[in-house]
């Protein structure tokens, strides 16, 4: 079984930074599409952003300016820069592939990590 293991939460002042990693445990061929999402208390789920294999980024609004997703794919790692966070940058985040291929063949999809806790005081 493939994991995606996230790393670099913690506790930060507003207007601080935080660099959240994400990396497969196992030995990989290629993911497809990588996303950082995020689910504060009492709210659903929503993507922050995404980086396709090419490169291709997409944001969310709230944090467009702020925010800088990069991947390594020799690495077949995920980051994301965090950058003037506030207390609505809160929650716990989760990182995604929707496609991932493994070294030996196997497809996953829609493969999660276990999630960082963010929290951003005033």
């Amino acid at each position: 079984q493939v994991q995606l293991v996230e790393s670099g939460g913690g506790l930060v002042q507003a207007g601080g930074s935080l660099r959240l990693s994400c990396a497969a445990s196992r030995s990989i061929f290629s993911i497809r599409t990588m996303g950082w999402y995020r689910q504060a208390p009492g709210k659903q789920r929503e993507l922050v952003a995404a980086i396709g294999s090419g490169g291709g980024t997409s944001y969310a609004d709230s944090v467009k300016g702020r925010f800088t997703i990069s991947r390594d794919n020799a690495k077949n790692t995920v980051y994301l820069q965090m950058n003037s966070l506030t207390p609505e940058d809160t929650a716990i985040y989760y990182c995604n592939a929707d496609r991932l291929d493994t070294a030996w063949g196997t497809r996953y999809d829609d493969v999660w990590g276990q999630g960082t806790q963010v929290t951003v005081s005033s």
